[in-house]
C-alpha cells in the first residue's frame, strides 16, 4: 500500500491508515514539532461540556484526543474508518469506547448525541458537506460541533509554512514514518482544503447556525465551532 489521493476513496485511505497505525500518534507529534498536543488542548476547550454529556469523536485515529474529551468530563466514543488505527488506540486508550464507522454514516440514531468533533479528518471524508449533514443528523437540536483542520495560514508566514509543508514534511516523514508516501497525501489534501470563511460556509450550509472560528498556529489550523440547528 503507498498512499491515498484526493479521490479520497474510503478503502484506500482506509488501508493507508491502517499501515501508518502503530506509529502514528509519534510520528504526529514529530512532524509538528509537538503542536498536536496543544491544537487538541484547545479542541476541547472549544467544546462547552456539561456533566453527562455525550460526545461523538469521528476520524478520531487512535483515540488520543477522544480521552482527551473524556478527562474533560465527557462521555466520548471514538469512530474511525480505519480498523488498524482503533487496533493502536485500544492498546493504549483501553478505556475510551472505539466503534468503526464511517464519517458518512454514522451508527447512531438522530439527535442521540449532544456534540460532534473531528480533528484533522474531515479533509478526508470524499464529501465534507454530507459528512456534516450527517453529524447534524445525530446531534440534539442546540448541541455542538468542533472541527479542528489544517487551514490558510496568515500572508506574512505562507512562504515558511509551504517550505516546511513541502520540504521539511516530507523529509520528516521519510525518517520517522512507517510509510513516508503516506504523508505526501497529507501534503496534498491540505493544498485542497477550503480557507475558513469557505470552510465556515459549508458548515452553515450543512444543518448548523452561529459557525465561528479561531486560528491556530498563525493560522495553520482552524477550530470551527458551531450549534445545531
Amino acid at each position: 500500500m503507498g498512499r491515498a489521493d484526493l479521490a479520497k476513496q474510503p478503502q484506500t485511505v482506509a488501508a493507508m491508515f491502517d499501515e501508518v497505525a502503530d506509529g502514528y500518534d509519534r510520528t504526529d507529534t514529530l512532524i509538528s514539532f509537538g503542536l498536536d498536543r496543544r491544537w487538541r488542548r484547545a479542541m476541547v476547550a472549544a467544546l462547552t461540556v456539561v456533566p453527562d454529556m455525550r460526545v461523538v469523536d469521528v476520524a478520531a485515529g487512535t483515540a488520543i484526543s477522544t480521552a482527551a474529551l473524556a478527562k474533560s468530563g465527557a462521555w466520548s466514543v471514538a469512530v474511525d474508518f480505519s480498523e488498524g488505527m482503533l487496533r493502536a488506540g485500544a492498546r493504549k486508550r483501553g478505556e475510551v469506547p472505539k466503534v468503526v464507522g464511517d464519517a458518512l454514516h454514522l451508527p447512531f440514531a438522530d439527535a442521540s448525541v449532544d456534540a460532534v468533533t473531528i480533528s484533522f479528518g474531515l479533509r478526508n471524508v470524499v464529501d465534507p458537506g454530507a459528512a456534516l449533514a450527517e453529524f447534524a443528523r445525530i446531534t440534539k437540536p442546540g448541541g455542538q460541533l468542533v472541527v479542528c483542520e489544517f487551514s490558510q495560514p496568515y500572508r506574512l508566514v505562507r512562504p515558511f509554512y509551504r517550505f516546511h509543508r513541502n520540504t521539511v514534511l516530507p523529509r520528516l516523514a521519510k525518517k520517522v514514518a512507517s510509510n513516508p508516501e503516506a504523508y505526501h497525501y497529507l501534503v496534498e489534501s491540505i493544498d485542497a482544503w477550503p480557507a475558513q470563511a469557505e470552510l465556515a460556509g459549508t458548515i452553515a450550509a450543512n444543518g448548523w447556525h452561529d459557525v465561528a472560528w479561531r486560528n491556530l498556529t498563525f493560522g495553520t489550523v482552524a477550530l470551527h465551532h458551531a450549534i445545531r440547528d
